[in-house]
């Protein structure tokens, strides 16, 4: 049985998810992990893609969304770090803010 590199990718995508779902105290961490699984999807698109001979301007368009996703979410962290003085998730209160 051989293991493709999509395959191996959606491996790593379902232990990142798993991580992401054990490591939900600090903000960074949940980042750390969500940009991670970005990053393993991309990979298993442009495998696909490749295979099927397709273009790739589809893969562009995922790369800036992911791009401005992960500026919005350094944004947040900032803004969180002055306001409260660190990432943890149960110092989130939405009523205060």
């Amino acid at each position: 049985m051989m293991i493709t590199l999509s395959g191996m990718f959606f491996f790593m995508f379902i232990f990142f998810c798993l991580g992401f779902l054990k490591m939900y105290k600090n903000m960074l961490m949940i980042l750390l992990f969500m940009e991670l699984m970005v990053l393993s999807l991309f990979i298993i698109m442009l495998e696909n893609l490749m295979m099927m001979e397709l273009s790739n301007y589809l893969l562009i368009y995922y790369l800036i969304f992911s791009v401005c996703e992960s500026v919005l979410g350094l944004v947040i962290i900032i803004m969180l770090i002055r306001i409260k003085g660190n990432d943890l998730v149960h110092s989130l209160s939405l009523m205060k803010w």
